[in-house]
């Protein structure tokens, strides 16, 4: 077995791991008092089966969907109607929910990148009402994450400026690291730790690299995943070569 975080816990497989995240994000719904509940959705496989349990039968009538608030930590600068699209992935899993209208707030993908930054940047802002993040008060309930087979996590790939961004909100990614070489915009690391509970989701036999390379100490870009609130790592055996 590779060296893991501290703060791993392993499951069978991949389904397992997207259905131990459906069953926190209702415990936080249960638990929460706010009047609005924040998540920061992943691209991938595994987030994608979690959208579809979301809005299926097994989780659909156990969620307030008047009260929760779907956001983006990352997309692929195409239209929303592009099947590359974070946005068309996730309408397309949640199916049926019964998600209000402006409760899903995809990233624009009209005008230039870098206004579409600056666009999402102001309706994060607008949503926590300031601009800039309180430790005490984060601007996401659940974050979603995911690891890429380079160490990237969003959009934030290795050798890339974004990065290295502590003081915007989101960034301009003119291109990405890997394959499509299409523009992306992504929420910086400061954004996306300002979060009552942070998940990494990590899935599939291709992930034991860069998790082994992790926790040899290299400077990848998912080494630097925090959260103000709690950080947890939700891997399935294949990921953690756990035979």
């Amino acid at each position: 077995m590779i060296p893991l975080p501290n703060n791993a816990e392993i499951f069978p497989d991949g389904e397992s791991v997207a259905r131990a995240a459906a069953d926190r994000l209702v415990s936080l719904c249960a638990e929460s008092k706010q009047e609005r509940i924040a998540i920061c959705l992943s691209g991938g496989s595994t987030p994608k089966r979690l959208y579809t349990l979301l809005g299926g039968p097994d989780y659909v009538g156990a969620l307030p969907w008047d009260r929760l608030h779907w956001f983006f930590g990352d997309d692929r600068f195409v239209p929303w109607t592009d099947e590359a699209s974070n946005m068309h992935m996730a309408r397309a899993a949640f199916g049926d929910a019964p998600i209000p209208d402006g409760h899903l707030h995809g990233i624009p993908t009209d005008g230039t990148l870098e206004s579409a930054a600056s666009a999402y940047a102001e309706t994060l802002k607008g949503f926590y009402g300031a601009d800039s993040l309180d430790p005490a008060r984060p601007l996401f309930d659940l974050v979603l994450l995911g690891l890429g087979e380079d160490g990237h996590t969003a959009s934030l790939f290795p050798g890339k400026p974004a990065v290295d961004e502590r003081e915007s909100w989101v960034a301009a990614v003119p291109e990405a690291g890997l394959t499509p070489f299409v523009p992306r915009v992504t929420l910086t690391f400061p954004a996306l730790a300002s979060s009552r509970q942070l998940l990494v989701l990590v899935t599939g036999a291709g992930k034991r690299e860069p998790l082994t390379r992790i926790a040899g100490g290299e400077d990848l870009p998912a080494r630097h995943i925090s959260s103000t609130g709690t950080l947890t790592w939700l891997l399935d055996r294949a990921a953690a070569d756990f035979g």
